[in-house]
């Protein structure tokens, strides 16, 4: 029953936020439409900004579940990342208004409801820990450093699709899927060359700047 609850008031939380915007959203105005007091939409989320929280984790969850099938019968590097990020897009897209509407506030930096902030710290491992799976279970050579880093270099590029996602007006999001296709063909050309002596010094850099960008 709490689950469903706190299902109910997730749901109706990121309708209204389709349909009002963010900002004019409110605590009261969510749990009248989801039938709850305030007092017992605040036991389950303290602020509006911890149900988007909560929305990336479910959303996480459901991708994680969709990518199940590719990553159980795919082994090529490119096919398991194709099929992770059109999986992401493919699922998120009843989303789509709503990520809109909502990114102003997420790209804002400092801003709690940043997916690179702390607050979105669990979504955020989740997610490369998923993109960990992409490359671990890949039958492709690649450079070893490079293997170790390359999850959080495919959850940032995962970051520039969801950019040009949001932004994306065209029917279905196609110019999306156009990007993804043409984009995960360079990306396996570039780590099926990594282990080359004249490569592995570009991906010492990569490796060396995303250190460095980290601190």
């Amino acid at each position: 029953m709490a689950e469903k609850t706190r299902d109910l008031i997730v749901e109706t939380a990121l309708r209204l936020f389709r349909e009002r915007g963010f900002e004019a959203t409110t605590m009261r105005a969510i749990a009248a439409e989801a039938g709850v007091s305030v007092g017992n939409a605040y036991y389950y989320f303290a602020s509006k900004e911890q149900l988007v929280q909560a929305y990336y984790e479910r959303a996480q969850a459901a991708h994680e579940a969709a990518c199940r099938e590719v990553l159980e019968v795919e082994t090529s590097f490119a096919g398991r990342l194709h099929g992770v990020l059109r999986t992401w897009v493919r699922i998120s897209e009843p989303y789509h208004e709503f990520a809109v509407k909502f990114y102003k506030h997420a790209a804002e930096p400092g801003n709690p409801l940043s997916p690179f902030g702390a607050d979105a710290a669990p979504a955020r491992e989740s997610a490369i820990a998923l993109y960990r799976k992409v490359v671990e279970g890949s039958s492709g050579r690649m450079d070893a450093e490079l293997r170790a880093e390359l999850p959080e270099l495919l959850w940032l590029l995962s970051m520039g699709v969801v950019l040009f996602w949001v932004h994306d007006t065209s029917p279905g999001c196609a110019r999306t899927y156009r990007l993804i296709d043409r984009v995960v063909p360079l990306v396996d050309r570039l780590v099926g060359l990594s282990h080359l002596p004249g490569v592995r010094g570009i991906a010492r850099d990569v490796i060396e700047l995303v250190h460095e960008l980290r601190v």
